[in-house]
């Protein structure tokens, strides 16, 4: 079993920022690549952003120049998005998902945390 658990969001002014953190837990091997998605109201959920187990990174256009990801440089267990001048339509609630997860009892695929709300008011 894998279990990701997510922190840092909130309720912030337009430009100002907020760091997330989302940690993954089990009989963990390796994890492949971890990401952050967003699910604004309204909306269908997007990829904000991703990062490889080697350090590769993907952003959407809406965030290139303003969110940063990043995964830990020791278990590369836990990922991080820096989010700096944010702006309203960033708000939404924000999900880390991993496609794949090597455990001590075999692969394990698409696993969600729980979410975290962030809204950036005008």
């Amino acid at each position: 079993q894998v279990q990701l658990v997510e922190s840092g969001g909130g309720l912030v002014q337009s430009g100002g920022s907020l760091r997330l953190s989302c940690t993954a837990s089990g009989s963990i091997v390796v994890i492949n690549s971890m990401g952050w998605y967003r699910h604004p109201p309204g909306k269908q959920r997007e990829l904000v952003a991703g990062v490889s187990s080697d350090g590769l990174t993907y952003y959407d256009d809406s965030v290139k120049g303003r969110f940063t990801i990043s995964r830990d440089n020791g278990t590369k267990n836990t990922v991080y998005l820096q989010m700096n001048s944010l702006k309203p339509e960033d708000t939404a609630v924000y999900e880390c998902k991993v496609d794949k997860v090597l455990t001590s009892m075999g692969p394990v695929f698409n696993v969600w945390g729980q979410g975290t709300q962030v809204t950036v008011s005008s």
